[in-house]
C-alpha cells in the first residue's frame, strides 16, 4: 500500500515521491560495486530500500535491504557476497505494496529456462486483473508488488525462448514501466511503448550499463549514449547488443514531472538538461506572473533552479532567503501539534537577517497538500518578511498519478479542492500563481500543448491519461490509496 510517514518533517509527504530508480551492468569486472555507486545517484529516486543481484556466470547471488544504499552496500562483505560481471540494482519508494523486505527489488525466480531478476520503475495499472487471473491458474506470489506479475507472466508463457516470453509478458501489462533484467542469457533493458518512466545507455570499457538517470554514469564515469526509446527493448549478451522494437510505434508521453522535480538537475532527461528545463520553468512563471518584489528567494532545494530562471528574467535579486538542513532524517518525536508545527524548521529555517522588510517571491516547484507551503509562508513572515509572493513552478496538481508516483488521494490534493484564490489563502501568502500547462511545454521546447496529441503524460495537472486504467475501472474506490489498500489488504 501506499506509505507515507507521520514522523517526516515533511509534514507526511508533502512532496509528490518518484517510487524508484533502476541500474544494470554488464561486463565489468566488479559488477555488483560499480552498480552500489550507480544506486547512491539514484537515492533520490527511493530512500526506502535497496537491493542488488549480480550472475558470476554459474550463480545468481542477491542482497536485499531496507534503508539506503549507504550502509547497507558500502560494506566490503556485502559486495563480496555478490559476485560476478553483471549485475543490477534498485532503489525503492514503494508505490504499490506493503514497506516489507519481500518487496524489496530487484525480485528473482528460478524459472525453467533459468534465473531472472527484475528491477522496475513505474506501476503496471492492470496488475490487480492479471494478478486475479494468474491465481487462478495456480500462480503463488511471494509479495504484494505489482512487479511480481512480469515474473508469473515471463514463466506461464507458451513461447519457446525468453526473449520471446518475456516480450508476451510485455504485451499483457497495461501502465508506466523502465524495467532491467539479468538472466544468465543477458541483460534486458526496456521501456514502455509511451516512454513514461526514463531510462538510458552507455558504456564504461566494454560494459553496457542502463540507468533511471544520467547522473548515475556521471558518478562512474561512464559514457553517455542514448536514451532507450519508448517500446525499445535493447539485449545485452557476449553476443553483443540488440535493440528489439516489439509494439506498435505510438506516439511517446514520458512524465513531464521528470522535468520538474523527480529527476536531479545534473541529468539529461530525453536529451534535455534538467536543469536548464527548470530555469526555463522558472523564466516563463516570470513572465506569466510578475510581481515588484525585492528578492527572488527558492524553496530549497528544489525551488532553486527555478526560482534563478524567475530572477533572471525578471531582473529582481535572487538570494537565499531560506536555509536547508542536510542533516535531517526522520524524527523519533511523537507526532502532535506542536511537532508539526515545528516541523518544516527541521529542515528549513528563514534567513532573517536577510528576509526582513522585505518582498520576496517565494520559488516551489509544486504544492500537493498545501501544509509545507503553509508553514514556509508562516515562517517567512515570522522572521519579518513584508510581503510573501508565492509562485510555482508546475501547473496546479489536481489528479492522482497512477504510473508509478506516489500521490495523496484526490480529497487531499489542494488544488483538487480549491481554486488559485482559495489556495492562496489557505497558505495565507500575499499572492499565488502558477505556471500554465502551455508555459511548462515552451519550457521543455514546445509551442504550448497540443491538445488532441498531447506530448508528454501530464495527467497530474490535466486528468489526461495515456493509458487504461483497469484496476482503478475495475473498483469502486475513486482514489488510489482506497484502491491500493483493497487491493493488498
Amino acid at each position: 500500500m501506499l506509505t507515507t510517514n507521520p514522523f517526516d518533517p515533511e509534514l507526511s509527504g508533502d512532496k509528490l515521491r518518484e517510487e524508484c530508480g533502476v541500474f544494470g551492468i554488464w561486463g565489468a569486472e566488479t559488477a555488483a560495486a560499480v552498480t552500489a555507486l550507480g544506486l547512491h545517484a539514484l537515492q533520490h529516486r527511493g530512500q526506502e530500500a535497496a537491493g542488488i543481484t549480480s550472475w558470476d556466470g554459474r550463480l545468481f547471488h542477491s542482497h536485499r535491504a531496507m534503508g539506503h544504499v549507504a550502509g547497507n552496500f558500502d560494506r566490503d562483505d556485502v559486495i563480496r557476497t555478490l559476485a560476478g560481471r553483471a549485475a543490477i540494482g534498485h532503489v525503492r519508494y514503494s508505490t504499490t505494496g506493503e514497506t516489507a523486505l519481500r518487496n524489496v527489488q530487484p525480485l528473482f525466480a528460478e524459472l525453467s529456462s533459468g534465473g531472472f531478476a527484475v528491477a522496475h520503475n513505474g506501476n503496471i495499472s492492470n496488475a490487480m486483473r492479471l494478478r486475479r487471473e494468474l491465481n487462478r491458474r495456480g500462480s503463488i506470489f511471494q509479495s504484494t508488488s505489482d512487479t511480481e506479475v512480469i515474473i508469473h507472466l515471463v514463466a506461464t508463457s507458451t513461447y519457446r525462448t525468453l526473449l520471446d516470453r518475456f516480450i508476451d509478458a510485455l504485451k499483457q501489462v497495461e501502465g508506466a514501466y523502465s524495467l532491467v533484467c539479468l538472466t544468465s542469457e543477458g541483460m534486458l533493458a526496456c521501456r514502455d511503448p509511451l516512454g513514461i518512466r526514463p531510462l538510458v545507455m552507455g558504456r564504461l570499457g566494454e560494459a553496457y550499463i542502463f540507468a533511471s538517470e544520467t547522473v548515475a554514469l556521471d558518478v562512474i564515469g561512464a559514457t553517455y549514449i542514448r536514451s532507450v526509446e519508448p517500446g525499445e527493448l535493447v539485449v545485452v549478451s557476449e553476443k553483443g547488443v540488440r535493440s528489439h522494437r516489439p509494439f506498435n510505434a505510438i506516439r511517446p508521453r514520458p512524465c513531464i514531472f521528470e522535468h520538474v522535480y523527480f529527476s536531479r538537475p545534473d541529468s539529461i532527461v530525453d536529451g534535455q538538461s534538467v536543469y536548464t528545463v527548470r530555469k526555463q520553468i522558472g523564466a516563463e512563471l516570470a513572465r506569466e506572473n510578475p510581481v515588484d518584489a525585492d528578492y527572488v528567494v527558492p524553496v530549497p532545494d528544489s525551488g532553486v533552479p527555478a526560482a534563478i530562471g524567475y530572477a533572471q528574467q525578471s531582473g529582481i535579486p535572487f538570494e537565499l532567503g531560506i536555509i536547508r538542513s542536510h542533516y535531517v532524517g526522520r524524527t523519533f518525536i511523537q507526532p502532535g501539534d506542536q511537532v508539526r508545527h515545528l516541523g518544516v524548521k527541521l529542515k528549513h529555517n528563514a534567513n532573517s537577517a536577510l528576509i526582513r522588510g522585505k518582498r520576496l517571491v517565494l520559488v516551489d516547484d509544486s504544492i500537493v497538500r498545501g501544509t509545507t507551503s503553509l508553514k514556509i509562508v508562516q515562517m517567512l513572515r515570522e522572521a519579518g518578511a513584508r510581503e510573501v509572493h508565492m509562485r510555482i513552478a508546475s501547473p496546479p496538481t489536481r489528479h492522482s498519478c497512477f504510473y508509478g508516483v506516489d500521490t495523496p488521494e484526490r480529497k487531499k490534493l489542494l488544488a483538487a479542492q480549491m481554486n488559485v484564490a482559495e489556495m492562496n489563502n489557505y497558505i495565507k501568502a500575499d499572492s499565488l500563481a502558477f505556471v500554465s500547462i502551455d508555459g511548462l511545454y515552451r519550457a521543455v521546447g514546445e509551442d504550448m500543448r497540443d491538445e488532441a496529441q498531447p506530448q508528454h503524460c501530464d495527467a497530474c495537472f490535466t486528468g489526461d491519461y495515456p493509458t487504461r486504467l483497469t484496476d482503478h475501472e475495475d473498483s469502486e474506490p475513486t482514489d488510489q490509496l482506497a484502491l491500493l489498500a483493497e487491493r493488498y489488504a
